[in-house]
């Protein structure tokens, strides 16, 4: 199974990303942001971030995931490249995210994201899996 695609979108990045489960959706949900931000081929990194966070629903525990990663990737200069979500409830995650620093790979930096939006996110699950459509601020 892929874990995402892109699609085209006016003026903004759009990625629909596919899960086996739930944990597997939130963590190519994150892999597609920074694959979209850098390229992550090959790399690899000590660093390594806990995460835990609250919201209302899984939609918007979504969006707070990918917005605490994002971020950590401006304040602390982490490209961040695997994620492991340790617990995931309706409302509660707690996860890590294993990083490597900016500055040792300017040149893996393909496209900046200003934000994630809300614009028709919602979590689906089909037949075998799950799936979910993010725009990226661009």
């Amino acid at each position: 199974m892929k874990r995402y695609e892109q699609f085209p979108h006016t003026s903004d990045i759009g990625v629909h990303v596919y899960g086996k489960d739930l944990r597997d959706l939130f963590e190519n949900a994150a892999f597609a942001m920074f694959d979209v931000i850098a390229d992550l081929e090959n790399i690899s990194g000590d660093m390594e971030e806990t995460i835990e966070l609250e919201a209302q629903d899984q939609d918007l525990l979504l969006v707070a995931w990918l917005d605490e990663l994002l971020y950590k990737f401006f304040t602390k200069g982490l490209i961040f490249y695997k994620f492991q979500v340790e617990l995931l409830t309706e409302c509660e995650l707690k996860a890590k995210a294993f990083a490597r620093p900016v500055a040792v790979n300017r040149n893996r930096l393909k496209t900046e994201i200003k934000a994630v939006t809300y614009s028709g996110l919602k979590i689906r699950k089909s037949d075998a899996d799950y799936e979910v459509e993010i725009i990226f601020d661009v």
